[in-house]
């Protein structure tokens, strides 16, 4: 089945991050849990009632659009999309259709087609009641983006990529949180399987709610249509969704095209001339540093491993705390790789058993310049690799520096000389017959006296240090 061709499309809604909703005030709080407490006349449709366009809602878009490298438009309005569902309060959706806020750009190198602004729909609750579907209209209007690529994704997995880079530019630019957990980011994969003669017809598949989930779909159904066209079979156009118990799609039912939804300009909103409103001017100056530039300074910049870099731009808090720590090391790129390592694999690994705060520079307790000064630490060999990772975890949650909590936990290294050379005496005394060995060219036997120092010292020995001493008075005796 290898000479069928997958294509796949995506479509993303985003629920966007503003204080109320798209075409009204009522609340936008995506956490709130009490049923149909964020709602008025406006989102429930009341006759007589008139919706007011959310300014904060198209400049999030705008600034997504300038992100992606797109058009962004001159002129742009709002159309009525009509269908009945009981999750629609007035009957239609107001959406955009003709005229979208963004045409074209592309992201992890996928083309887009456009990227437009709706309202959200009501959520639908099938298991709160045996025969009965209950409706929360907090949801009902809140400001959702759509965005929708061109069909030019082969595989799940840039699919998935795709979706993931998505979430993390919408959390940069804060626009939106994107939790698919909490319904905030939702895909739709468009799949179709051709021979190569001919193009595949197109099936839908909804409200994938998880990365994980994204990838399994398409993986499924690429297999579904691929063993239907082996067998001579028409696949049909028609939307279908995901069982995950199961873990198939499933027939839902007949894909609409867009002529049943009945577009239309919505007659009570106004037209919007982009460049004539202030507030949208200069919107691309207000860009943060966006993911992918993030990641090639990183790399660029501190030489630092890509996973480390990556785990960097992943989590925008642990990035901040990064290069509040690299601008204490001011500049020592021995010192900015050792920082890196002990952050994305100890620290990293701490937080994984017990939740700790990142934010303001801090990690739990523990802040960037103290960091830095630890970090200086086991470069200079006052503590050791062993050490460090001993006194990190303490490190997180008491309210004691890193130098105070090594001195009280004794892993400070020993480097007196003379201290040191008291013991390699008595380690050299006690193994003769070792020494000899050594003399007589076996270098493991120098391994084994290091130990029994270190032993000795009970591991407070600098290493380094012990090695130096031991290979000069071995050479005298």
């Amino acid at each position: 089945m290898a000479r069928y061709k997958p294509t796949i499309g995506l479509e993303i809604h985003a629920e966007l991050a503003t204080q109320t909703k798209m075409f009204c005030d009522s609340k936008n709080d995506p956490d709130e849990k009490r049923p149909n407490v964020n709602i008025c006349p406006i989102c429930m449709a009341h006759p007589g009632t008139l919706p007011t366009i959310n300014k904060k809602a198209v400049e999030h878009v705008l600034r997504v659009g300038h992100a992606l490298g797109g058009t962004i438009a001159d002129f742009t309005e709002f159309d009525r999309k009509n269908y009945f569902y009981p999750d629609i309060p007035k009957g239609y959706q107001i959406s955009q259709y003709k005229y979208p806020l963004v045409l074209g750009g592309s992201l992890n190198s996928i083309a887009i087609t456009r990227v437009h602004l709706e309202e959200d729909t009501a959520r639908s609750m099938h298991d709160q009641h045996d025969t009965k579907t209950l409706i929360d209209f907090n949801r009902a209007g809140i400001p959702l983006m759509e965005l929708v690529t061109e069909p030019v994704i082969t595989n799940a997995d840039e699919a998935v990529a795709f979706a993931k880079e998505l979430q993390l530019l919408l959390r940069y630019l804060g626009a939106s949180e994107a939790n698919m957990e909490k319904g905030e980011m939702r895909v739709e994969a468009n799949v179709s399987v051709s021979d190569g003669e001919h193009i595949g017809t197109k099936v839908e598949i909804k409200n994938l709610n998880s990365f994980k989930v994204v990838g399994k779909a398409i993986d499924y159904e690429i297999k579904r249509q691929s063993e239907a066209l082996e067998k001579g079979e028409h696949i049909i156009q028609e939307t279908r969704g995901w069982d995950e118990k199961k873990e198939i799609t499933f027939s839902q039912r007949k894909k609409e095209s867009s002529h049943d939804y009945r577009y239309f300009p919505e007659p009570d909103l106004p037209k919007l001339y982009i460049s004539q409103i202030s507030e949208f001017k200069n919107l691309k100056d207000t860009l943060p540093e966006l993911p992918w530039a993030k990641r090639e300074r990183y790399k660029k910049e501190f030489g630092i491993k890509a996973e480390d870099a990556e785990s960097f731009v992943q989590n925008i808090s642990l990035g901040e705390f990064f290069e509040s720590v690299v601008k204490d090391l001011a500049g020592d790129a021995e010192a900015v790789r050792l920082a890196s390592n002990y952050i994305t694999s100890d620290i990293l690994g701490i937080i994984k058993e017990k939740p700790i705060d990142i934010s303001m520079g801090f990690i739990g307790k523990l802040g960037a310049s103290d960091f830095a000064d630890l970090i200086m630490m086991v470069k200079k060999g006052e503590i050791s690799s062993r050490g460090i990772k001993d006194i990190l975890p303490r490190t997180l949650t008491e309210e004691m520096t890193s130098r105070d909590i090594a001195s009280t936990m004794g892993v400070f290294q020993k480097s007196d000389e003379g201290e040191l050379k008291k013991i390699i005496e008595k380690i050299i005394t006690e193994n003769k017959k070792v020494v000899d060995e050594y003399k007589a060219g076996k270098e493991a036997s120098l391994k084994f006296l290091i130990g029994q120092a270190m032993r000795e010292s009970k591991g407070s020995a600098n290493p380094q240090v012990l090695e130096k001493l031991l290979r000069e008075s071995l050479k005298t005796k």
